[in-house]
């Protein structure tokens, strides 16, 4: 369910609208004359979806590649790590 507060309640009841981000993890959507306009988010809450958006980039990036042929077999690939790192002497 939105959460949805007026603007003056940034300057009004910071705290509340900040204690609610931390403990619920959900956004406070802020308006301004009835209408959207800002969305609140806490810190950690920001930084999960921010290392989310990462990850399905590099997961696009790595099936891009796939497609166009610049992978290599999975025994290449621990092939040259046991090389590298001595683990086929052990």
């Amino acid at each position: 369910m939105a959460y949805i507060r007026p603007s003056s309640d940034l300057r009004n009841k910071y705290n509340e609208i900040s204690e609610f981000c931390n403990r619920y993890n959900e956004p406070v959507f802020i308006t301004k004359n009835g209408t959207g306009d800002l969305v609140v988010l806490s810190n950690a809450e920001y930084e999960r979806l921010c290392g989310k958006q990462e990850l399905y980039r590099l997961l696009d990036e790595g099936i891009a590649d796939i497609k166009n042929g610049k992978c290599r077999t999975a025994e290449d690939t621990f092939a040259d790590i046991e090389k590298r790192f001595g683990f086929g002497n052990v």
